[in-house]
């Protein structure tokens, strides 16, 4: 195999997407959705696009590690790891991270919500129940990861920090960055924004109470539907 590093998206379809994030937008979902699809066909390297529909495990971690021992088993190396929710993600990053891969044992991308919406992989360093076991969804995430890879004197290269969407704030993070977004994608963030700024007045008014309750996304806090 001439090329030794592949790209997974592990990511949620619209639908699913829409039971775990409040950003209640199946249309923004979706477009960002083939926008990732877009980005990662542009960096030219292989990539395999896995969603729940094909995931195996009950926990976060059993499907996460399961998608990339299945990329690993199609004769890779080297494994970059995208989510589907990263508005300013962009094809030269990948490359980068790839690039920082063949002189390290792991790459990660911060989010700034103290989760990742990039992990690279080397198939010599990797320990699916190591990887599996980490504590998932939850805010210790990053730490535990930091922990383990530390006690494992293992080499780690790290990216820019980029904003994932899960909240509201997270849009007005990413719409105030200094990256270009895809207009459509632009668009539909403000549309969704303004939507959402408007159902917290009326919530507040006339309910009395916040609209959003806080979970933990990936590794961060994010927002529930009312």
């Amino acid at each position: 195999m001439n090329n030794k590093t592949a790209i997974l998206i592990f990511a949620n379809s619209a639908e699913k997407q829409l039971t775990s994030k409040s950003v209640a937008s199946s249309d923004f979902f979706n477009l960002l959705d083939s926008d990732t699809v877009k980005t990662v066909k542009k960096t030219g390297l292989p990539y395999f696009h896995i969603s729940e529909k094909a995931q195996k495990g009950h926990s976060f971690g059993e499907r996460f590690t399961n998608a990339i021992e299945t990329v690993f088993n199609e004769g890779f190396q080297n494994v970059i790891t995208l989510g589907n929710d990263i508005p300013n993600l962009t094809a030269n990053l990948i490359v980068k991270a790839k690039d920082k891969l063949e002189n390290s044992d792991y790459v990660l991308g911060p989010s700034t919500d103290g989760g990742f919406y990039l992990m690279g992989f080397k198939k010599a360093h990797f320990s699916k129940t190591d990887i599996q076991n980490l504590p998932w969804q939850t805010s210790k995430l990053s730490r535990c990861l930091h922990q383990e890879l530390q006690q494992q004197n293992e080499n780690v290269s790290y990216l820019e920090t980029l904003t994932d969407i899960d909240t509201t704030s997270d849009i007005e993070l990413v719409l105030k960055s200094f990256k270009s977004l895809d207009f459509n994608i632009k668009k539909l963030l403000l549309k969704i924004l303004k939507k959402v700024k408007t159902i917290a007045i009326v919530a507040s008014v006339f309910h009395g109470r916040t609209v959003f309750n806080k979970h933990y996304n990936k590794g961060s806090p994010a927002l529930l539907h009312i």
